[in-house]
């Protein structure tokens, strides 16, 4: 049996925001697997864990560059250690002239990104030497472009915590600023139901299995309770099944607002900083009061 380790159970309690006792209970049964174990708490938590499993986790930025003619345009996010540094002047030029690197140069990776002439030196000359400059690490974690069927249309929101791109084909300007703020608020999974990752319904299948189990429903009818849940869930977490978050009925579905408005989405993306990364857990005051403590001379 794999050996169920504190750090484990921290991660998966800020993953989940389950009690402490319960993550480890679950990584017990699920042999370590952290995977596995937020699937065990979903069943005895319900949707709780998914929503939590979103919180962000780590410091930064979103960045946004579209090109002057509208064709492309690229989000990328850039990760910093504190909250403080991901306001830094230097932190937020960097981020930015980098993401314009994305669409003028359309690099294949992070690795290729880091390797573009940038002033004087590269994109990772210019992080090294922001590093040396803040005291704080810097990365540049990952970037997503896009070369646009229609319109693209940007939204960045909670001080570029969150950023999304989507790229509307008809309809007018205010429909592509509503989608990109739906986007951003809702973090759909795909485009359409059948654009759904199987891993993701494989997942939500199995948790839907258990729960009908554990609520002691007659066999013949679990099968029915899970195709439901499934369906559910994938109206959920597929942008045109989602209710668009500005109906004013509650209703209105973003598949309807299209056609309505004569458009279609022929892509998006969104990134959230942080997400999936573990944020350090440090306590400013005491780190200030230990760099203060360092500082005076000793008789």
């Amino acid at each position: 049996m794999a050996a169920v380790t504190a750090s484990l159970v921290k991660e998966l309690r800020e993953k989940t925001d389950a009690p402490m006792m319960e993550c480890k209970k679950a990584l017990t049964e699920a042999d370590g697997d952290l995977a596995k174990a937020e699937e065990i708490l979903r069943v005895k938590l319900g949707s709780k864990a998914r929503k939590a499993s979103s919180r962000i986790t780590a410091e930064g930025i979103v960045a946004v560059h579209i090109s002057p003619d509208g064709k492309t345009a690229a989000l990328l996010e850039v990760n910093c250690e504190t909250d403080f540094v991901a306001k830094n002047p230097d932190f937020l030029a960097l981020a930015n002239q980098a993401a314009e690197l994305v669409v003028e140069k359309n690099p294949a990776d992070i690795q290729a990104l880091s390797a573009l002439p940038l002033g004087e030196g590269t994109v990772e000359s210019a992080r090294v030497d922001l590093v040396g400059r803040i005291g704080e690490n810097l990365s540049l974690r990952r970037f997503a472009r896009l070369e646009a069927k229609g319109k693209l249309v940007s939204y960045i929101h909670g001080g570029a915590k969150i950023g999304a791109l989507v790229d509307v084909v008809g309809g007018d300007a205010s429909l592509g600023k509503d989608l990109a703020m739906h986007i951003a608020a809702s973090k759909p999974a795909a485009l359409g139901v059948g654009d759904v990752p199987i891993e993701l319904i494989e997942s939500e299948r199995r948790v839907a299995t258990e729960k009908a189990k554990e609520s002691g429903k007659p066999e013949a009818m679990i099968e029915k309770i899970v195709e439901g849940s499934v369906a559910k869930f994938l109206r959920e977490v597929a942008l045109l099944g989602q209710i668009f978050v500005k109906s004013e009925d509650g209703k209105q579905t973003v598949e309807q607002l299209l056609k309505s408005r004569g458009a279609s989405v022929a892509g998006f993306c969104f990134y959230v900083v942080g997400e999936g990364l573990e944020k350090r857990a440090n306590d400013f005051a005491a780190e200030v009061a230990a760099q203060a403590a360092a500082a005076t001379p000793t008789a």
